[in-house]
């Protein structure tokens, strides 16, 4: 028998309302303000009374394109990361602009990256992919009906598109050749909404 009690089903949301483990912000301080992120400094009161201090990155927020053509790919980019000085398979994403709506986001930087609109497409989910220290969520989109125009890629943006077979894909993010993790769940969000289709 186990001290730890059995959750009733279905499972609800983390979230509650009047939570008993929130801690509480009493004071915020930004220590940098940069155009991607800001590193924030919270003084907090913790539940049992106690005080303490969290640091986080506080971002935006952003939208990423599961970009699935007719002929059954994929588009992927391969882009550098620096932070972990190497190149990574992943869905084309962008960050979502002041006042930006997720959705125009998503359109917008389809276009911006790929060169590709799409006439349809579907929310699969929010990520929230580093909860430990940043408030950063990525809303997941399937982009269907596609057709390319003029890519217009950032200043300073370099990155290589490429089709994929989905199939494939699906074995890239399951024996380690895609790592990043937005693009992981956007790949099986996309199978398990394929298989719900029939």
């Amino acid at each position: 028998m186990s001290r730890y009690p059995l959750i009733q089903l279905p499972a609800p949301y983390a979230k509650r309302d009047n939570d008993p483990l929130e801690e509480r912000t009493t004071s915020q301080e930004v220590l940098f303000d940069g155009k991607f992120v800001r590193l924030v400094r919270d003084q907090i009161t913790l539940p049992d009374g106690g005080h303490s201090q969290r640091l986080y990155l506080s971002h935006g927020g952003a939208a990423a394109m599961a970009a699935l053509g007719e002929d059954g790919t994929i588009l992927l980019e391969r882009q550098w990361r620096h932070p972990l000085r190497q190149s990574f398979w992943e869905l084309p994403a962008g960050k979502i602009d002041p006042g930006e709506d997720e959705l125009d986001c998503a359109r917008r930087e389809l276009i911006e990256e790929c060169g590709v609109e799409a006439e349809r497409f579907t929310r699969l989910g929010v990520i929230n992919n580093a909860i430990g220290y940043s408030n950063e969520h990525i809303v997941i989109y399937l982009a269907e009906g596609l057709s390319e125009t003029e890519q217009k890629l950032d200043e300073g943006e370099n990155l290589e598109v490429w089709r994929v077979p989905f199939d494939e894909a699906v074995r890239m993010a399951t024996d380690g050749r895609i790592t990043d993790v937005k693009t992981i769940c956007g790949i099986f969000w996309v199978k398990e909404l394929l298989a719900k289709r029939g």
